[in-house]
């Protein structure tokens, strides 16, 4: 019979006839307790409707209640990065509301990373991993491919898996749309300061970039091209290394490399938008605080973050075929830095 009243660990603990310390053993899947004991816990657990949070997969379906997020990346990087403490602070929301707890693993050095990788991707303590992708390069995927761990990828590789269960923006159009959007304002020298080659996203904003240029009857000029390694200062030196090719705009791959884009061209006495006018992707607080405030595509960030928890759970539930794969839009954001009237 089940319980209309929410039940203590003390309350479970009459009921199964043993004492509360029992039954938090058994909630935290601690192996000192006798089989029939555990079993007699459990036993009440299903009877009631027991569901302590976030212990009750634990003694529900023998699970841990904790999921990972792998960021392949430094710290340094990591923390200096909007993009990732605003996924983060969604991933991290989703599971608060859903009754899990998240452990968060970041790496100094490659052999630090050498050594977790095999923990990481060994079902002890996590139920389920999201893995922020970054470059073909990261160790990460192939591991947990090797593994029984369910996981999802938050991005894509440029090289990925027809059976590997992702979320992703649509960064081509994203791209294309940001690109378009200059065009339609009368600029032919838009340049693109893109991310690493190696790296998806940059790579299919660029082909976005070369995309809309294309269709609009625009030659593709390598020299108006630049890596800005989706940093300010790449951004800053990406924009000198364009001036002597006098662009009349600049779309770059990332907020914070359009706000380095700013700052060079004000620098070399430039006026943004009057002079060159610049694009950004990303919507995050650097394009609202920039001056002018930064035209821009936004990305569901929070929301991706969300969605990430979310298919990742029904992986853990479900099993992971079919693969999970989805593409979000984008939605270009129109403000000062663009020069279109407001």
């Amino acid at each position: 019979m089940r319980m209309a009243k929410k039940l203590t660990l003390e309350e479970i603990g009459k009921l199964a006839g043993v004492s509360r310390s029992t039954v938090s053993r058994v909630v935290n899947g601690q192996p000192d307790v006798k089989a029939d004991v555990r079993e007699r816990v459990m036993k009440v657990v299903r009877e009631t409707g027991f569901v302590p949070n976030p212990a009750a997969r634990s003694l529900a379906a023998q699970r841990s209640g904790i999921l990972g997020l792998v960021i392949p990346r430094s710290v340094a990087t990591f923390f200096g990065d909007p993009y990732f403490s605003r996924l983060t602070q969604g991933i991290s929301q989703a599971c608060y509301e859903q009754g899990y707890m998240l452990s968060l693993f970041l790496f100094y050095t490659e052999k630090e990373e050498e050594l977790l990788l095999p923990r990481i991707a060994q079902r002890s303590f996590l139920d389920g991993v999201i893995v922020q992708a970054t470059t073909d390069a990261d160790p990460i995927i192939p591991q947990l491919q090797k593994s029984t761990m369910p996981f999802l990828v938050v991005g894509r590789l440029n090289e990925m898996p027809d059976n590997l269960s992702f979320i992703d923006v649509d960064n081509v159009s994203g791209a294309k749309n940001a690109v378009e959007h200059l065009i339609k304002l009368g600029h032919e020298r838009i340049a693109h300061v893109s991310g690493r080659v190696d790296n998806r996203p940059a790579a299919d904003r660029k082909i976005g970039y070369e995309k809309a240029l294309s269709e609009n009857g625009i030659p593709i000029d390598s020299n108006l091209i630049v890596n800005g390694e989706f940093s300010e200062e790449g951004g800053y030196a990406a924009a000198q290394a364009l001036l002597p090719y006098k662009p009349d705009a600049i779309f770059a791959a990332s907020d914070t490399m359009a706000v380095g884009v700013v700052r060079a061209l004000k620098d070399a006495g430039l006026l943004v938008p009057n002079d060159i006018a610049v694009m950004g992707f990303d919507d995050l607080i650097p394009a609202q605080r920039s001056e002018p405030q930064l035209s821009t595509v936004k990305q569901p960030i929070l929301r991706f973050g969300v969605s990430a928890v979310e298919v990742l759970i029904n992986i853990i539930e479900k099993g992971d075929m079919p693969p999970r794969q989805a593409l979000y839009d984008t939605e270009l954001i129109i403000r000062n830095s663009c020069g279109a009237k407001l």
